[in-house]
């Protein structure tokens, strides 16, 4: 199963990004696979308006089933990642991506509302 996780940086020791819909870096992992792909989304940084739901797009292309961030989408985002199926889990936002992936392990993550 693919996870994906928002980023500042394209390795297990980069610190997560606790924004969703700016985050800097997507770090895709696949936990079957054990391989890793990274997007870089710093060209959403000239988006003015709906940054949220056009990354939450983006995300579905990956193929990911979970999202792991730190604050979660905003309203519309979230909306176009219930209609893909994805789980997303918060609480991430002051961890690194190793750490992150290993509180998801053990159920240490909340579940974002109504996803």
């Amino acid at each position: 199963m693919k996870l994906v996780f928002t980023a500042k940086g394209t390795d297990w020791d980069s610190p997560m990004d606790p924004r969703f819909g700016r985050t800097q870096f997507f770090f895709v992992y696949d936990d079957e696979s054990k391989e890793i792909e990274t997007f870089d989304n710093t060209a959403i940084e000239n988006e003015a308006h709906g940054a949220g739901p056009k990354t939450a797009q983006k995300l579905a292309e990956f193929g990911a089933k979970i999202l792991i961030t730190g604050n979660g989408p905003g309203g519309n985002a979230a909306t176009v990642l219930k209609a893909t199926g994805m789980e997303i889990y918060v609480g991430a936002g002051e961890m690194n991506i190793k750490d992150a992936y290993e509180a998801y392990q053990n159920g240490v993550l909340t579940k974002f509302p109504g996803a």
